[in-house]
């Protein structure tokens, strides 16, 4: 990131050409950004346009037209444009040492009086891309490639190296409770997306207990950086057909086991699970000590693994601006992988 370019405050600003100018010229020194041609915006929570650039004496080598940016602009995500600022970071100083498969970003900053983020990447549409959700086919071969590059991010911060002491990567899963609760996850339960959540896992308030376990857990063996929130939703398939990670507001020091165990009963159905698990979290340990960390012995891992179905299946409880048949197929999932495995147990309630 650099300082001396003005984090915009609005989509406006952000699709400025004399804007983009500057932020560009940081990776892409002479740039001229002429016209901007917008061709999509999404706005929900945060907001992601795609458009693109039309420069003067062309489009310099390494710099593909077809851009995204995205930000918190719309009155529904400036409350929540924090969360952009530790995503921004993660694109501006850990993306490229730690090589994970994500979007290759053009430009990330951060606003030091709000902490609101802003970054621009590639538009892995335009480029043969194709982002996913809970209702896109997801096969065990693909899971293992994800993990594959979960086991990347997190060997690289295993150990808890010095990079990973920023204060933007502090853990945050406290910070969660401050807009939902047991209400927001009783009334998924209650509700059309709660039909196929299983018996055994019914229990908001023990939900809601577990998580507050895991937040108030203090660093130790297996601590690492992690995603923090590592469902389907946040892969997509670049144009070679490889998984890839993105969304990275939640990254954060805290326990492998919260991605892994998430990612896994949240990316490929039950019955995929129940077939493959144990075969996916060893090569994901497998994965782990070809980068040269000492992996946790299958004991530890296995009850590494249940804890993390309990977090994803929290985050997916207090969840309500998704479509609503994605939150049920991921409520169901998840909620499947605690009760089968006695998930609230693992965490110790």
């Amino acid at each position: 990131m650099t300082e001396s370019v003005p984090v915009p405050e609005t989509l406006e600003e952000a699709l400025d050409p004399a804007w983009l100018s500057l932020a560009l010229s940081q990776r892409h020194p002479g740039i001229e950004v002429a016209n901007v041609i917008v061709r999509s915006v999404d706005t929900r929570i945060s907001t992601n346009a795609r458009f693109t650039v039309e420069c003067t004496g062309g489009v310099p080598d390494g710099l593909s037209p077809h851009l995204c940016v995205k930000g918190y602009f719309g009155e529904a995500g400036r409350p929540f444009a924090f969360l952009g600022g530790p995503e921004a970071c993660f694109y501006a100083t850990l993306a490229e040492p730690m090589g994970v498969r994500t979007l290759r970003s053009h430009y990330a900053g951060a606003s030091p009086e709000t902490g609101a983020g802003v970054f621009v990447t590639e538009d892995i549409i335009t480029a043969g891309g194709d982002f996913l959700d809970a209702l896109s086919p997801y096969s065990v071969d693909q899971a293992a490639q994800s993990l594959s590059e979960f086991a990347r991010l997190h060997a690289f911060g295993w150990g808890l190296p010095k990079s990973v002491h920023e204060p933007w990567l502090a853990p945050r899963i406290d910070m969660y409770f401050g807009h939902r609760g047991e209400g927001t996850i009783q009334s998924n339960f209650d509700g059309p997306v709660g039909v196929d959540v299983a018996p055994e896992a019914r229990d908001a308030g023990r939900l809601v207990r577990a998580q507050r376990l895991l937040a108030a857990r203090q660093e130790g063996p297996g601590w690492t950086l992690i995603h923090g929130d590592a469902h389907v939703g946040n892969i997509f398939l670049a144009g070679d057909g490889q998984p890839s990670l993105v969304d990275w507001q939640l990254v954060q020091r805290n326990f492998w086991g919260i991605d892994v165990g998430y990612h896994i009963a949240s990316t490929i159905s039950t019955e995929d699970r129940e077939r493959a698990e144990r075969d996916l979290l060893r090569h994901y340990l497998s994965e782990l000590s070809a980068r040269g960390v000492d992996a946790p012995s299958w004991e530890e891992a296995w009850t590494a693994y249940r804890i993390g179905t309990v977090y994803g299946f929290f985050m997916w409880g207090i969840t309500i601006i998704v479509k609503p048949e994605i939150v049920r197929v991921l409520l169901q999932r998840l909620s499947a992988a605690v009760a089968a495995h006695d998930g609230f147990a693992a965490v110790g309630v």
